[in-house]
């Protein structure tokens, strides 16, 4: 377990990470990905239900190394999670919209927090430019994503000004394609050994 450290005769246990009086522990620094990481990530975003051995065999490295490399980009925080694309239209959501916002200097993290809740919200940035927020969003229909605009967003005090971008059309540049892609018939998105 390598956050924890053995306790040395008389010596006092040290704090867990995170209780009070515990020193923060710093950020890791990002490990360099070889071409191998690279692949592995690029085959786990076209499918993330690939099997261990369907990534060994494409990037040429035993099931082992494969694997261990998938665990170390979780560990390391490179992987955060497996999540399922999703045809947003077939879903019922068939109004797409990117909406900028312009806020009031430094009240970011408490704009955030409200966009988080608003239903549909996909996607949330702070970008640079003419504007200071990047949202994207999906409803069932236009009238839902206009009281969204209208109601939701201009309500918040914080929120200047918005503009509202429709997605006329979308192409996921990490779609494989039609057909069911390579591992598709594959594990869970769970990480196991075969």
């Amino acid at each position: 377990m390598p956050d924890e450290q053995m306790a040395g005769p008389g010596s006092a246990p040290a704090a867990p990470a995170g209780a009070p009086g515990a020193p923060a522990a710093p950020p890791a620094a990002p490990r360099p990905l070889d071409p191998i990481d690279r692949s592995i990530m690029r085959l786990l975003q076209a499918d993330g239900r690939a099997s261990i051995r369907s990534v060994a065999e494409q990037v040429h490295v035993s099931r082992a190394n494969a694997y261990a490399r998938i665990n170390r980009l979780i560990d390391d925080g490179v992987i955060r999670g497996f999540a399922a694309r999703v045809n947003h239209e077939r879903a019922g959501q068939g109004a797409s919209a990117y909406i900028t916002l312009k806020i009031v200097q430094n009240s970011w993290r408490t704009v955030r927090e409200q966009l988080r809740e608003l239903p549909g919200a996909a996607h949330i940035a702070l970008v640079s430019g003419d504007f200071d927020v990047l949202l994207l969003v999906h409803t069932p229909d236009n009238r839902t994503l206009r009281e969204l605009v209208l109601t939701r967003l201009q309500a918040i005090p914080e929120v200047l000004s918005t503009r509202t971008l429709l997605v006329f059309e979308e192409t996921d540049l990490l779609d494989p394609g039609p057909g069911p892609g390579p591992g598709a018939l594959g594990t869970l998105p769970e990480i196991t050994e075969e």
